[in-house]
């Protein structure tokens, strides 16, 4: 430990700039976490944290909620599902509002409505609210948290073209659709915001049939009951549903090959580190072994000095990453990822010990005869 730490006191400058090397990388792996999951929550959200265990979509559709369309005989299948319980209609639309807390200007509005519940819940409801509380009747929301363009309860947001209004009196974190503020709406409330932008549409047809389970039935025997009941219906469950809306798949792909690069570079930049310290004092280090060192001891310092720099490096890194989780990212709303530090942290120390074992295998090849002829560890 002793000759570990002197060896660093001499060289701050060198061990330096391996711990802010190691620190920014670790701040980069953390950030590209964080934005992954705030990516992937402002994209599905609103269909991962709502209490509907089964979503239906019509195969035209995609298994995006706006591009489906259920209709009168598709619903009516869908209703007499056996195994079925309670069931509701959803739909979805994207609307230009002006919310009061926005100075004025217009927000892309993604708005969805569900048939309440005696208690304003309902099937296709948030889970959970951070604030206020669900609607008792028509032209009132749950609005989403987060973002640049976030609600706050009172917050009436006009529709345009037609100047629909719709209060805000309750909030829910992570429910955003499409990287937008989202309202969670009554079905009624959804119909008539459509029918007041495009007064010729007529009554929407609902998007999306949500559903839950009779007693007995699972929600994967649901799904498997509904789709054999019509090659039109697409049923899945919720996990599914967000997971499998187009783009997901594709942006955690992306995300991993990222992660697999850093995690690349971490220990190939402290093996190589370590191993050319270890060529640099190749001299010293036979002297010191020659005049009785031992080799456990000179590895236990070399790997000391690995557990030191990658540490600082990560706590340097976490402690960069922080305030990027409190200020958010424009409309994505940035988590600190407890579990995420835990899990790097293991795997860049793990890493990192493992390549240094390289240089520790010159330390171990040493031969104390070679102080007597000057050779080193690279002869």
């Amino acid at each position: 430990m002793f000759l570990a730490i002197k060896e660093m006191s001499r060289a701050k400058a060198r061990f330096g700039l391996l711990v802010m090397a190691i620190a920014l990388l670790v701040f980069l792996i953390l950030f590209q976490q964080s934005l992954q999951n705030g990516l992937i929550t402002g994209f599905v959200g609103a269909i991962r944290n709502q209490n509907a265990p089964v979503l239906v979509y019509s195969v035209d559709g995609q298994r995006v909620i706006q591009g489906s369309i259920i209709t009168p005989d598709l619903e009516a299948e869908v209703r007499d599902t056996p195994g079925i319980g309670e069931v509701g209609r959803l739909g979805q639309g994207t609307f230009t509002g002006a919310p009061s807390g926005a100075d004025g200007g217009t927000v892309d509005t993604t708005i969805i409505g569900y048939e309440l519940g005696a208690d304003g819940e309902g099937l296709g409801a948030p889970s959970e609210l951070s604030d206020g509380r669900y609607p008792s009747g028509d032209l009132e929301a749950v609005g989403s948290t987060g973002g640049d363009d976030e609600f706050a309860i009172g917050d009436t947001v006009v529709l345009q073209p037609g100047g629909f209004e719709i209060e805000v009196v309750g909030l829910a974190d992570d429910i955003q659709l499409n990287v937008s503020p989202t309202l969670f709406v009554s079905y009624d409330t959804w119909s008539d915001a459509v029918q007041s932008v495009n007064p010729d549409a007529g009554e929407p047809l609902p998007n999306v049939m949500v559903a839950a389970p009779a007693d007995g039935t699972t929600d994967t025997q649901l799904v498997e009951n509904i789709n054999a009941e019509s090659l039109d219906l697409d049923a899945l469950t919720r996990s599914d549903a967000a997971a499998e809306t187009p783009g997901v798949s594709q942006v955690q792909q992306s995300f991993r090959l990222i992660f697999l690069l850093y995690g690349l570079v971490v220990p190939c930049v402290t093996g190589l580190f370590f191993l050319i310290i270890t060529f640099q004092k190749a001299n010293s280090l036979t002297l010191l072994r020659a005049i009785g060192a031992p080799a456990r001891r000179l590895v236990a310092s070399l790997l000391i000095q690995v557990v030191i720099m990658v540490g600082a490096g990560l706590i340097v890194g976490t402690a960069l990453y922080f305030p990027l989780t409190v200020v958010g990212l424009g409309g994505l709303s940035l988590r600190f990822e407890t579990g995420a530090v835990i899990f790097w942290s293991i795997l860049l120390l793990t890493l990192g010990i493992a390549s240094s074992l390289v240089a520790a295998r010159r330390v171990l090849r040493i031969d104390p005869i070679e102080a007597t002829t000057g050779a080193g560890v690279g002869a």
